[in-house]
Order: structure tokens, then sequence, then C-alpha cells
């Protein structure tokens, strides 16, 4: 099985989402949202996938850490 930087995401109560993207973009949230089905067994929606991967990148970013102390 796959190991992706996005952990599973746990049970939440779901949130409405309304974004625009760029055609290329989408394409490739589709494919890691494929990825993320392959290595989890779960289908999960973009509108479910996009705030946890936004959350992960922030968590990640250690300059915006600093910034943000």
């Amino acid at each position: 099985m796959a190991t992706l930087k996005l952990a599973k995401i746990p049970d939440r109560v779901p949130v409405k989402l309304s974004i625009s993207l760029q055609p290329d973009l989408h394409l490739r949230l589709l494919a890691y949202a494929a990825a993320y089905m392959e290595a989890y067994g779960t289908e999960e929606p973009l509108t479910e996938l996009v705030p946890a991967m936004l959350a992960a990148f922030l968590e990640s970013d250690r300059d915006f850490a600093r910034r943000t102390k």
C-alpha cells in the first residue's frame, strides 16, 4: 500500500466548499483523490480532501509557523 503525505482523514462533519480551479489543477486533484482511494480504500470527494490538504500544507510550512507564533 502506498504511503501518502496526507494521512487518512478522520470522520468529520461535512463542510461546504466552493472554489474555482484551473483545469490542470482540477485534473491533478482528481488524480490525488484516486491515489488516496487506492491507498486507504475510501473514496473522498475533493471538497473533503482539499481542506485537509491545505491544513497539512499549513502545518508543514515552518516559515509560516514562525511568522504566526
